[in-house]
């Protein structure tokens, strides 16, 4: 049913001026002409003025003219309407073959924005997902990044530990060797003045031998005692020593444990730029695309819409030929007359 707002007969009347003007009515011209109106109301109007038209065609002319002109109109009349019957006839068939054509090109149009849409969809999850493991990836990157900040201050602390460590063992190394050579010269000392101590006892009391057999005794006892004691030390820095070997090699493993893990978080970062390059890559292939789709689509909406305004053009403009125009050249009242007249109003 029609809306309210723009009558049938302000369709007609719109119809009727364009008709003057030798253009065919359409659903554009006629709001056109009526400058207001939805295009649904004007078209179910222009579809009534239609069915009026045609049932008005088969209408008899009006009576009083004479019956030999009428008979001649009436021929003239059936000639031009057959002629415009097959002409209409062969418009609409052609008019129907290409609405025919443009369903199936609508049709394949939508069949192919709907794979356009599904893959668009897909792209897009595809793209969220991406985005996703990429923000997860640079978040592990930078996880990375602070881990080998934190291994490189790691590393840095180790080997500023290990020269430490490792001044530390020339300095003990340094200090037993000095050690060493003080006891040495300490033991030679003590021995040279137990040798000339020894000397002058003999030259004094050459007769107390028993006091001399002491005298050794208890350098030699003194003797063993430093001997020892110096032993005790050496091993003492000997295990001083071994621990700093054992520390600089424990601080060298880790070292070296840190260098592999900082290689491989090297590593790690250069896979994630290289997954992060192939995947905008991807993206923009993708947009690409879809870019695509959509110019294809608009393109088959625009020939759709051609295809629809020459059909309209080829359902409402169906010429009489021009021989029958001959034939009654002096015919006011002829077939042209009898289309549309002021009695569809009626």
């Amino acid at each position: 049913m029609a809306r309210s707002g723009v009558r049938y007969e302000d369709v007609q009347r719109a119809i009727d001026a364009l008709l003057e003007k030798g253009e065919a009515p359409s659903v554009h011209k006629v709001r056109e002409v009526l400058g207001t109106g939805s295009f649904t109301t004007i078209s179910e109007h222009l579809r009534e003025w239609r069915t009026r038209r045609e049932e008005n065609r088969d209408l008899p002319p009006p009576r009083g003219m004479p019956e030999a002109l009428q008979e001649l109109a009436e021929a003239l009349w059936e000639k031009a309407q057959a002629s415009a019957n097959e002409a209409l006839a062969h418009y609409r068939q052609e008019a129907e073959g290409r609405v025919e054509a443009a369903r199936e090109e609508a049709g394949e149009a939508l069949r192919r924005a709907e794979d356009a849409e599904q893959r668009e969809s897909a792209l897009a999850a595809h793209l969220a997902r991406t985005e996703q493991r990429l923000e997860e990836q640079s978040g592990e990157l930078a996880r990375r990044e602070s881990e080998r900040d934190v291994l490189a201050e790691r590393e840095a602390k180790l080997a500023t530990r290990q020269t430490r460590l490792e001044a530390q063992l020339a300095s003990l190394q340094q200090e037993n060797e000095r050690q060493a050579r003080e006891q040495q010269q300490a033991l030679s000392e003590q021995a040279a003045r137990h040798q000339e101590r020894l000397a002058r006892e003999e030259k004094r009391h050459e007769s107390s031998e028993a006091r001399l057999m002491g005298l050794l005794d208890e350098a030699r006892q003194e003797r063993q005692a430093a001997e020892k004691q110096q032993a005790q030390r050496l091993q003492q820095l000997e295990a001083r020593l071994e621990r700093a070997q054992q520390l600089v090699q424990e601080a060298r493993g880790a070292l070296a444990e840190e260098e592999k893990r900082h290689r491989e978080t090297e590593w790690s970062r250069h896979q994630a730029e290289e997954r992060t390059r192939t995947l905008q890559h991807e993206q923009a292939l993708m947009q690409a695309r879809i870019d695509e789709q959509k110019q294809l689509l608009e393109e088959q909406v625009r020939r759709l819409r051609d295809l629809e305004a020459q059909l309209h053009r080829c359902l409402w403009q169906a010429p009489v030929p021009d021989r029958a125009r001959e034939e009654a050249p002096d015919n006011d009242e002829g077939p042209a007359g009898a289309g549309p007249s002021r009695g569809d109003s009626a």
